[in-house]
C-alpha cells in the first residue's frame, strides 16, 4: 500500500494511478466495514488504547488510577458522512489536578494516531470532576489549540512518553 506522505515515483502518464480505497479510509463506511462487529466493539477497542496511557506524575496507568474507564466511553450516531462520533469523558484524579489538561491531550492523541480511519473526537472531564472542567473542556477539543500545543517539543515529548506502548 502506498503511504499517504510518501511521494509516488511512478511515470507520469497524463493520469493519476487507480488504487482501490480500502474501508477504513472510505468516509461513508459502516462500523462493520471498518472492522468492528457493533458500537460496543469499538467503545472496547478505544479502550484497550487507552488504558495503557501512563499518568504524567505517577508510575501508574490511567486505567490503574480510575483516570479512564470503559463506560466513559460513548459511540454516539454518526455524522451524515456516517463517520463515527465518539465521546470520552475521564475523570482526573483530584478536582484542581494540574495535569488534566494534558491528560486530555494524552488521550486525543493515542486515539488518533491509533485508529485508522476517520472519527469525530469529543473528549470531556466528567461532569462535576474539575474545578475548571468548562475551561479545559474547551481547550482540548479545539484543533488549533491541539496543534499548537504539539509543535511544543516539550510538551510533545511529555504526551510521546505517556502514550508510549510498553514493549
Amino acid at each position: 500500500m502506498i503511504s499517504f506522505f510518501s511521494k509516488l515515483s511512478l511515470k507520469n502518464t497524463g493520469k493519476p494511478p487507480e488504487l482501490a480505497q480500502s474501508a477504513y479510509m472510505d468516509k461513508s463506511a459502516t462500523l462493520q466495514e471498518l472492522g468492528y462487529k457493533d458500537d460496543n466493539d469499538l467503545r472496547e477497542t478505544i479502550y484497550d488504547f487507552l488504558r495503557t496511557i501512563r499518568d504524567p506524575e505517577k508510575p501508574n496507568t490511567l486505567e490503574d488510577l480510575k483516570v479512564v474507564y470503559e463506560e466513559g466511553i460513548f459511540v454516539k450516531e454518526p455524522t451524515a458522512d456516517k463517520v463515527p462520533v465518539l465521546r470520552v469523558e475521564y475523570n482526573p484524579t483530584v478536582p484542581h489536578c494540574s495535569l488534566a489538561t494534558l491528560i486530555g491531550l494524552c488521550i486525543r492523541i493515542k486515539i488518533q494516531r491509533s485508529l485508522h480511519h476517520p472519527v469525530k473526537l469529543d473528549i470531556y472531564i466528567k461532569k462535576g470532576a474539575h474545578t475548571t472542567e468548562d475551561e479545559i473542556n474547551k481547550q482540548i477539543n479545539d484543533k488549533e489549540r491541539i496543534a499548537a500545543a504539539m509543535e511544543n517539543p516539550n510538551l510533545k515529548n511529555l504526551v510521546e512518553t505517556c502514550i508510549a506502548d510498553e514493549g
